[in-house]
């Protein structure tokens, strides 16, 4: 398997950030900032994204958690804490399933158990629709508005435009397969960590039925809710985001 590219910051105990659909490593330039200062931070680049874009990219998001633990078999990272965003929290649920031993704590914010998402502010197969028919760049920047309140205004949005311009078509598209073929609805009761959830109480692409189902099937699980905030609470609200996250990782 090819390796993907993975950014490395500061020392300690590693901290793996998995970014979601049309992403980067880029996106997390407020986490790393933050905790950098007391653990080693892993942002991998998912194959087709970001600086892994001339990846080939995976069309299952099972492929996406076996590119990232085979990155991290590479770089001798045997233990690990685990944050996965939207697509990324997928990812990181699947990591679980393959590797629960090698996590720490996991952290699933702004997702689901189910990738085909019931209540998304339009299905996954018009949002493949549009990027063939509107073009990446296009259908990058009108899906990155929806995560934000303030949607292209947000002072990070240009962080997200970036990300969605260094995508590959293919990966774009093969990121939207995978999560309209993924459910890891039975999974749940077998993750065992320690999980923290985190959803913004505006978020448009999954509603509070779908962080419930975590809350209700992951046995160790706690759930924190960010008013004021669409999908990307780590870009809205990053000191309440990286406070909370703290907050969990330092608990004994």
């Amino acid at each position: 398997m090819q390796d993907i590219f993975v950014d490395d910051y500061g020392s300690g105990t590693p901290l793996v950030l998995v970014h979601g659909f049309l992403g980067s490593t880029d996106m997390w330039k407020p986490q790393i900032e933050h905790f950098k200062k007391n653990f080693r931070i892993l942002t991998p680049a998912l194959p087709g994204f970001g600086k892994s874009n001339k990846v080939k990219s995976c069309d299952s998001i099972e492929c996406m958690a076996k590119a990232i633990l085979n990155s991290l078999k590479i770089r001798q990272v045997e233990k690990f804490n685990l944050l996965g965003h939207s697509m990324g929290g997928m990812i990181v649920q699947e990591m679980t399933r393959l590797a629960s031993d090698k996590i720490l704590k996991l952290i699933c914010y702004g997702t689901s158990s189910r990738g085909n998402i019931p209540g998304r502010f339009e299905t996954i197969d018009e949002s493949r629709e549009k990027l063939k028919m509107n073009g990446l760049e296009a259908t990058a920047n009108r899906i990155a508005k929806t995560w934000f309140i303030n949607k292209d205004k947000a002072k990070y949005f240009y962080l997200c435009e970036n990300a969605g311009k260094q995508t590959s078509l293919e990966a774009a598209d093969n990121g939207l397969i995978a999560m309209k073929n993924w459910s890891g609805i039975n999974n749940l009761k077998d993750i065992k960590n320690e999980t923290l959830i985190i959803w913004g109480d505006q978020d448009r692409a999954y509603n509070y039925s779908q962080v419930e189902t975590l809350k209700n099937n992951i046995s160790n699980s706690s759930l924190k809710i960010i008013n004021g905030c669409s999908h990307n609470v780590h870009l809205e609200k990053p000191d309440e985001f990286n406070n909370c996250v703290s907050d969990f990782l330092k608990k004994t």
